[in-house]
């Protein structure tokens, strides 16, 4: 069974401070639905109300298309998997993943197939008898989810599951979670600050500020289409130049900068273009989308001195001083086994395409919220 979630004009409030603010969100039956953003965004406060272990203040919750007003935890089709596993250390493998049977009066031979069935999903068929010290923590996660699945849930809902493990494991067990959440087919409404996680795994993606949500889509267009400065600025790593509209041109903006006018997608937010001649606007374009002019012919150009040259092995991390701009330029490109070809203090010219630039309002940024 799966099932979809609804929030519909939900506001959660703790006396004066507001957590969640018109929260207005529909979650496909069967998709992979993250809520990413930093600590204090209100997101865990949302994944409460799904859970049923808070009540909204204001608006509904529904899952399934029935409303969960007045129904607790126990009662909702959801399990939920936290940020500490809290396996039972004293029970085997295969006891802490049918508890849930067990509470229900199962008998233990009807355990044990189920234990099977789903030691095998998550592929760790014959591990049933181990202790859960015996696991490693990729392992110990895979068991969190199948007691959760155990249940049964329409809804699997994830606090920042990964979060205590290394980063090569973290970067591995995504894979894990999303083959595992395909082959049940059950809805997973996933919480993190993480935006690898967010963007490798999802279907789609509710980035989260101050208790709001800034923008939902997929994760390409989160990437490559931003609605507002701060998805700009949060996800991924961006260059920023701020001027004033001069022009607005079949879907492009002419933003006038101290380092000259500038061309880029007029962002939309609801299907209609944000920016109209005379606003103020940051014009947002990736390290990657930057380029050396080198002679070849940019939609966009401007000045800049080498500052710094960084080796990331795969990758160089060129960044630049640019005349009046608010911060360090960066540039990335790949290692083709050249150096950089521009020395630290020579003046260079660097261009990018209109297509890959975004022109947003002038609003909050993720650095200074």
């Amino acid at each position: 069974m799966s099932a979809d979630v609804q929030l519909d004009n939900v506001w959660i409030r703790f006396g004066d401070f507001v957590a969640a603010r018109d929260i207005n969100i529909h979650i496909k039956e069967g998709e992979f639905f993250s809520f990413l953003g930093s600590s204090g965004c209100g997101k865990t406060t949302i994944l409460r109300a799904v859970s049923g272990f808070s009540e909204p203040s204001e608006g509904r919750v529904l899952i399934g298309g029935k409303d969960m007003a007045g129904i607790g935890p126990n009662k909702r089709p959801t399990a939920l998997i936290f940020q500490n596993l809290a396996l039972f250390t004293l029970m085997k493998v295969w006891e802490n993943i049918t508890f849930s049977l067990e509470v229900a009066g199962v008998g233990k031979a009807e355990r044990q197939k189920k234990a099977d069935e789903l030691l095998d999903m998550i592929a760790l068929s014959g591990q049933g008898d181990k202790l859960p010290n015996e696991l490693s923590g990729g392992q110990k996660q895979r068991v969190a989810i199948a007691r959760a699945l155990c249940a049964e849930p329409d809804v699997l809902l994830l606090d920042e599951p990964l979060s205590a493990l290394d980063l090569k494991l973290r970067q591995h067990m995504r894979t894990e979670l999303r083959t595992i959440q395909q082959r049940v087919g059950i809805t997973f409404i996933y919480i993190t600050h993480d935006q690898g996680e967010a963007l490798t795994m999802s279907d789609n993606v509710a980035v989260m500020s101050q208790g709001k949500i800034e923008q939902v889509a997929d994760g390409n267009t989160i990437y490559d289409s931003p609605e507002t400065s701060f998805v700009a600025s949060f996800v991924g790593e961006n260059n920023l130049f701020e001027g004033k509209v001069s022009e607005i041109s079949e879907g492009y903006a002419i933003v006038d900068t101290p380092s000259g006018s500038m061309r880029a997608r007029n962002a939309k937010h609801n299907g209609e273009y944000q920016l109209g001649v005379g606003d103020d606007a940051f014009v947002f374009i990736r390290p990657e989308s930057l380029k050396f002019v080198n002679g070849s012919s940019h939609d966009n150009q401007f000045s800049a001195r080498v500052k710094q040259h960084e080796f990331e092995g795969s990758f160089w991390q060129v960044f630049f001083d640019v005349e009046s701009a608010r911060r360090t330029i960066k540039l990335s490109m790949v290692n083709d086994g050249a150096n950089v070809g521009h020395d630290i203090n020579s003046d260079v010219q660097l261009g990018f395409s209109a297509d890959k630039a975004v022109a947003t309002p002038v609003g909050s940024l993720a650095d200074e919220t």
